[in-house]
């Protein structure tokens, strides 16, 4: 049996916890490690003038809790209910997938999108990681939509719900041998239509009212899910045309 200084050699500080596991985790801190003990979900030991000794049982723990944030997005209630199961010999629930949902889109009757859908806004903001793994792509596949113009991130590195749209859509057409400079013709096809948008609405947005910024964007939800419907119709028509 190991003796209490023994015990205490054996322990490390909070930098060397830190050292530790910003290999696995880059965006771990102090502040942030501290703030998980105040939340009761570690619990290291504390020498006689007050500095924090981590035993390999608290990494352990910290490594655990830092891992249900980052991959399965649990908030730190359910993962404190873990650690309690765990601490009374018990196994945690299974953990399943927790990540982040497309918005539902406003549809019409036949399934379209309706005019609503192009006006309501979404603050969706997924990482380049989070995309890749909701909507179950590679990096290779990211990085082709990119090259061709068919995702494009924020200012901030982000990605919305239509980008979110577009990388499932790809994934599944990938499926059918389609690779994303098929997919191109698609998106100019797109940008062509948002230009004739632009055009017709021009003249609204010019209005030197109150309303004329509200008027114009009305009007380019209405033609633009009037735009979807015109184009799936052809498309559908086009298919069922004998050969």
């Amino acid at each position: 049996m190991s003796s209490p200084a023994a015990s205490a050699r054996g322990r490390k500080n909070i930098g060397e916890v830190l050292a530790e596991l910003r290999t696995d985790f880059p965006g771990v801190s102090i502040p942030k490690i501290r703030f998980l003990e105040d939340k009761g979900l570690i619990h290291p030991e504390r020498t006689a003038a007050g500095y924090r000794k981590f035993s390999a049982a608290d990494v352990d723990r910290l490594r655990y809790i830092l891992r249900m944030q980052r991959d399965h997005y649990l908030p730190l209630k359910v993962i404190g209910e873990h650690l309690d199961a765990i601490d009374r010999g018990l196994e945690p629930p299974a953990i399943e997938g927790v990540v982040p949902t497309v918005p539902q889109v406003a549809l019409a009757t036949d399934g379209l999108p309706s005019a609503s859908s192009f006006t309501a806004a979404s603050d969706l903001r997924l990482s380049r990681k989070e995309l890749l793994k909701v909507a179950e792509i590679d990096e290779e596949l990211l990085g082709q939509l990119e090259t061709y113009g068919l995702l494009t991130p924020s200012r901030t590195g982000h990605f919305d719900a239509d980008a979110l749209v577009v990388a499932n859509a790809a994934a599944e057409l990938a499926g059918y041998g389609f690779e994303p400079r098929h997919l191109r013709a698609f998106k100019t096809a797109a940008d062509r239509e948002v230009g004739l948008v632009q055009q017709v609405v021009a003249p609204l947005a010019r209005g030197r009212d109150t309303a004329a910024s509200a008027r114009a964007e009305e009007t380019v939800a209405e033609i633009a899910a009037l735009s979807v419907k015109l184009h799936a119709t052809l498309v559908k028509a086009g298919l069922r045309a004998p050969r």
